[in-house]
């Protein structure tokens, strides 16, 4: 829990600067950076947690895997090492992004089908999505083969299951209830 506010406080430091120098889009697309390479890379993970691990070697390591960052992203590392929290900067840059979107009235939906979406699909479901919401949507797609077929669409707290594997059970239910 404390985790978590730790991040929401640093992303939004990050943000109100970013957003003062016209910086903020560049510094979004870092943060995104930051956090899928962390969450990608177990053994990076693994670094940023140990605390046999000083503190110089993760800042080192840090600005050397991220030296194409902005200024204030290094500037966000080297904040957080000083300060003993750089095991929680895959979280403010999660944060970050989830911050950045709100303030750009964008919103994730996350779509969950059997094979990878297409292109004339996502256009589809962006199109759907914006006319539920009435925001800007960015469309994450998860492929799960367990579904059948069909989709799963989950905006916020919203979610319209029409996969096979549901429509499946619902039958099932139907037969077993009779």
């Amino acid at each position: 829990m404390a985790g978590g506010r730790v991040a929401i406080r640093y992303a939004k430091a990050v943000l109100s600067l970013a957003n003062d120098q016209n910086i903020a889009e560049t510094i979004n697309n870092d943060m995104k950076l930051i956090s899928n390479t962390i969450t990608e890379n177990k053994d990076l993970s693994n670094m940023l947690l140990s605390p046999v691990i000083s503190a110089s070697i993760k800042k080192a390591s840090l600005l050397e895997i991220f030296k194409g960052t902005n200024a204030l992203t290094s500037n966000l590392i080297e904040t957080l090492i000083t300060n003993n929290r750089i095991d929680s900067i895959a979280n403010v840059a999660s944060k970050f992004n989830e911050l950045y979107d709100v303030s750009k009235g964008v919103q994730l939906a996350t779509v969950t089908t059997a094979v990878p979406l297409t292109d004339q699909l996502k256009t589809k479901v962006l199109a759907k999505a914006k006319e539920l919401t009435g925001k800007e949507v960015a469309v994450e797609n998860i492929v799960d083969e367990s579904i059948i077929g069909g989709f799963i669409l989950r905006i916020g707290d919203l979610q319209y299951n029409a996969s096979i594997a549901n429509q499946l059970n619902k039958l099932k239910r139907e037969f077993t209830l009779n």
